[in-house]
């Protein structure tokens, strides 16, 4: 399943992602920083929704009390609720 999320408090504006089960694939950020969103689709590849939440969630950026990290984790965990 191929889930798009509309971020909210950070420089990437739109995460997409699949869904295999709760196992969490081709993940691609829209705006934001180049590198650190080149590096975190590869690190998060093949883990679980629940892996990526307690990886990344709750991250914060600078004085945002949310960052790229923790807006994938909130992706991942809307996918799998509009899977069930």
């Amino acid at each position: 399943m191929v889930y798009q999320y509309r971020t909210q408090g950070t420089c990437s504006s739109l995460i997409e992602l699949e869904l295999e089960g709760n196992i969490v694939h081709n993940v691609r950020f829209y705006g934001g920083c180049d590198g650190n969103l080149k590096a975190i689709p590869k690190l998060v590849e093949g883990l679980t929704v629940e892996q990526v939440e307690e990886k990344i969630g709750g991250i914060c950026c600078g004085r945002k009390n949310t960052s790229c990290g923790d807006q994938l984790a909130k992706a991942c965990r809307a996918a799998l609720n509009a899977q069930n």
